[in-house]
């Protein structure tokens, strides 16, 4: 008996941390506790903007947990049992995918905090576009300060190009200007060859050829509220409101079914993948080897490619092409104050060194993202890595000024999966299947929608 007793205390013993929670990563630490998606490299590669953040407030500890998971959904699931366990972060580094997953239900507005520091914020908003902070609105209140961004343009490759007979596609090249393009790629290549290599996925996926088309599968609208934003540190524009508002399902649309339509049209005649569900690991190889000859991407790849020993000069970058509009879509990222943290003004004194020039130049020392602050932004690019035009990246702002971010509403989730479980056979039967599919996704994306 006293045998198995001293044996229950050991196992009690060993599950203590457990049963109380002290195995979770920052509980009982007195340090800003800052929680990224990532492995323990990308912690490890954080330490550099700690040390930078640390001279100059050496009283606030920082501590960096990294966060695995297959996407963002798993991440944002993670930071959800991080807070149920009674230990949650300080600070969570959100992306476009989960801004307003987080402002409806975790993250602390920062407007009190910009406002008092108007003075010293007025650099950052001057050196970035409206439509970046614009993403990072909700219901009428700012909840975080981009500090990369990706917009979604087409990269080809030159070679395929220069078998094809074609030059650099205009800036305004139109949807015919793109077929015609694709068409003469596949007619010059020799053996297994894709005019146009695409993943179905939120980010450039489909949602590119719908905002070209000024649509998309969900109703768009902007929140009341801003106003003092916009007002103090854009006075020259009009103001552009409270955020967007993705609040009904609109994939029957007469616009959307077109642009449907035309990946169809592009699958069918094989000028396109039949898109799979993925990330560009694959792409990378298959790009540098000359199998693809056009494909969506963003800044960041430009670093992707030059790791896989692609030279600068073998792909370059241009705009999607132009069907009613040539409106762009992208997504940012940021970090996020929650708002259980106690250490909301130390959260805030990083959030504003993050987004400083020299937080900026320590996180980003190469084109592994496009900057939200242009003058950064064009430091890093034109320094020779990127490709000829690689002001496309940040111009895809200013030349097309309603480019805005995907639609990802606090039910991003659910409604990422409506869309993505539909389209493949959306566009995979036959043009009169194009209806019929996208029938079934209005009503996945009406229950999606229906979530809490």
């Amino acid at each position: 008996m006293i045998g198995a007793i001293g044996l229950g205390i050991v196992g009690t013993a060993v599950s203590w941390p457990r049963l109380t929670g002290a195995d979770i990563p920052g509980r009982g630490q007195d340090a800003l506790t800052i929680a990224l998606f990532g492995t323990a490299q990308d912690a490890a590669a954080r330490q550099k903007l700690v040390d930078g953040f640390q001279k100059k407030h050496p009283g606030i500890a920082v501590r960096i947990v990294a966060i695995q998971g297959q996407d963002w959904s798993t991440y944002f699931a993670k930071i959800l049992t991080m807070s149920a366990a009674g230990s949650p972060p300080d600070i969570v580094s959100v992306a476009t995918e989960g801004t307003q997953l987080f402002a409806s239900r975790m993250a602390y507005p920062i407007d009190e905090y910009v406002q008092r520091d108007a003075d010293e914020m007025k650099g950052y908003f001057d050196d970035t576009h409206p439509a970046l902070v614009d993403s990072m609105l909700y219901k009428g209140n700012l909840f975080m300060l981009p500090d990369n961004f990706n917009a979604a343009n087409v990269f080809y490759n030159s070679s395929a190009l220069e078998r094809a007979g074609l030059e650099r596609p205009d800036d305004h090249w139109t949807l015919d200007d793109f077929f015609n393009v694709a068409r003469k790629m596949k007619a010059g290549a020799q053996g297994t060859f894709l005019p146009y290599f695409w993943n179905n996925r939120l980010w450039g996926g489909v949602v590119p050829w719908l905002y070209i088309n000024d649509t998309s599968f969900l109703t768009e609208e902007k929140a009341p509220g801003g106003d003092w934003l916009w007002n103090t540190f854009y006075p020259d524009i009009e103001p552009r409101g409270g955020g967007y508002l993705w609040e009904g399902a609109d994939a029957l649309n007469e616009k959307t079914i077109e642009s449907f339509s035309v990946l169809q049209q592009l699958v069918g005649e094989g000028l396109a993948a039949n898109p799979a569900q993925g990330g560009g690991n694959e792409l990378v190889a298959l790009f540098s080897t000359g199998a693809v000859g056009m494909t969506p991407a963003g800044g960041f790849w430009a670093q992707g490619l030059h790791d896989a020993g692609v030279a600068n000069d073998e792909y370059d970058v241009t705009y999607f092409p132009k069907m009613r509009g040539q409106r762009h879509q992208f997504g940012a990222g940021g970090y996020a104050i929650m708002e259980t943290s106690p250490r909301k003004d130390e959260a805030w004194e990083w959030l504003k060194y993050c987004v400083s020039e020299e937080g900026l130049r320590i996180a980003h020392n190469k084109p592994d993202s496009s900057i939200p602050r242009k003058s950064i932004n064009d430091e890093i690019y034109g320094a020779g890595i990127g490709p000829k035009h690689w002001n496309v990246f940040y111009d895809t702002l200013i030349n097309f000024p309603d480019t805005g971010p995907m639609p990802a509403p606090p039910q991003q989730a659910a409604v990422e999966s409506a869309l993505i479980k539909n389209v493949v056979s959306t566009i995979t039967n036959g043009p009169d299947g194009v209806k019929r599919g996208l029938e079934t996704m209005q009503r996945d994306l009406e229950l999606a929608l229906r979530e809490r």
